[in-house]
């Protein structure tokens, strides 16, 4: 679960950044100044389309697309009729944030998928992660307390009140599924449709209905 361990730094803006933290929930703090960090240095590949958002000339953003500040946008990524940027959030190349999706305090590395209906806050999108229609991040416990990381027996406090999902590379998230405040997938992991996930689930891993989880077959 540690930062080295669920995402390959070399798709993100924000490599230098997350190298600084051995667990990645750790970062969410300093999200919003390290795009402002960032967007100050962008070059000309970039437009600043209004105040403190970047987008990347090769990106397409529909014209009922609501991007607040801070964001960035980058290469090649695809934000679609009626996404909700709330501020922000750092997308990736070759991403897709899609009809009805909301992003708020998130990174999403390089080639994420957040097609449809998507609810994503206080999270770490590893590289070509996928969240099926209709899944969503819960970052905020019932009672408001401060978030755990439970791994197995292992608690790990994140003195915050709002952590959402970090996916490892390659996770695959079912639709409609909800992944539970301070959930870990790690890399290529796969979640299926209808899912409650919570805690740490191991890289190549598969849940399944009824949250019976297996490694997956080594081929």
């Amino acid at each position: 679960m540690k930062t080295t361990e669920l995402f390959d730094l070399r798709h993100s803006l924000a490599a230098d950044f997350l190298a600084g933290f051995v667990y990645p929930w750790e970062a969410l703090s300093g999200i919003q100044d390290l795009i402002l960090e960032l967007g100050a240095k962008l070059g000309e590949a970039y437009t600043e389309i209004s105040p403190q958002v970047w987008v990347h000339n090769t990106a397409k953003i529909a014209p009922t697309a609501y991007l607040g500040a801070p964001c960035i946008i980058g290469e090649n990524t695809e934000v679609r009729h009626g996404a909700f940027i709330r501020g922000s959030a750092l997308v990736g190349n070759s991403c897709v944030v899609g009809n009805s999706v909301e992003l708020k305090n998130v990174i999403l590395f390089d080639g994420v998928q957040v097609p449809h209906y998507n609810y994503v806050g206080d999270s770490i999108l590893g590289y070509k992660a996928h969240m099926g229609a209709g899944s969503v991040t819960s970052n905020v416990k019932s009672d408001k307390s401060p978030v755990v990381i439970k791994n197995g027996s292992e608690l790990l406090p994140t003195g915050r009140k709002k952590v959402g999902a970090m996916l490892g590379d390659h996770v695959e998230v079912g639709c409609n599924s909800v992944l539970n405040p301070g959930t870990v997938i790690g890399r290529g992991s796969q979640i299926y449709p209808l899912s409650c996930v919570r805690g740490v689930i191991a890289e190549n891993s598969i849940v399944k209905t009824g949250g019976i989880i297996v490694k997956k077959e080594q081929r």
